[in-house]
């Protein structure tokens, strides 16, 4: 089966305080360890949408990234604004994890099922969108692309695309930013994001959008709980 879940924020420092966001926030490391390990079974796949931990540097991270390793499950790991430790994908990979791969202009296989994605951007009418936020909006778009067509260029036989991003990909009245255009023109039918914390994160856009179904599993929005996407099994690592 495939999950997902984005916003972990592990801190095996215990320095960082996100009590900000609300009291949900509260034991959330101890929510995501038990949860998980009560719902994701050995042959599951967990997709991860970024922000995966508070650690600055690649050393300091594989603390983290090796309390995800020891988890149950496979699972696609996705960069999210606070991943400052994610260095290139080559860095990633020689790491060495044998359940965890990392998202980055490329695609993995679960199945029938394809997966891609990228990080996103903050949509075009969020106030101070300048010239630099629109070289990488388009640097996004153009990342999303190349996942897709790596995914297409591997597989031929398959029954669904799943993307997944960070950031939501919608503008500031809930409507399908330009991100919707490049899922409609590949006919995904699935899309998981993050991000989004607090009160605000229970409103955004859950379940069918104009023929799309979108998943918001920001951390506290979903109780730290994974949330079920399908009934896929068999994880092919490429």
């Amino acid at each position: 089966m495939i999950y997902a879940i984005a916003d972990l924020h592990l801190d095996i420092t215990k320095e960082k305080d996100m009590s900000v966001f609300g009291g949900n926030w509260e034991n959330y490391e101890e929510k995501i360890f038990k949860n998980w390990q009560a719902t994701i079974r050995e042959d599951d796949l967990v997709l991860i949408a970024g922000d995966i931990s508070w650690a600055m540097k690649i050393d300091d991270v594989k603390l983290d990234l090796d309390r995800i390793e020891q988890l149950n499950g496979r699972k696609i790991i996705l960069k999210g604004n606070h991943d400052y430790w994610w260095q290139s994908l080559s860095k990633l990979q020689s790491l060495d994890y044998k359940t965890i791969d990392f998202l980055q202009n490329n695609s993995f296989r679960y199945n029938e099922t394809l997966i891609v994605g990228t990080r996103g951007w903050e949509s075009r009418d969020t106030i101070g969108f300048d010239e630099s936020d629109e070289k990488i909006f388009l640097r996004e778009l153009n990342r999303l692309e190349l996942s897709i067509t790596d995914a297409l260029a591997k597989h031929s036989d398959y029954n669904e695309i799943i993307a997944m991003m960070h950031y939501p990909p919608f503008n500031k009245k809930m409507e399908a930013n330009e991100f919707e255009e490049i899922f409609k023109k590949y006919n995904i039918k699935k899309v998981v994001y993050g991000h989004i914390h607090g009160d605000q994160a229970l409103k955004m856009p859950n379940g069918m959008i104009n023929g799309i179904r979108y998943y918001c599993v920001s951390g506290d929005a979903i109780d730290f709980m994974p949330v079920l996407l399908s009934k896929e099994e068999n994880y092919d690592k490429e």
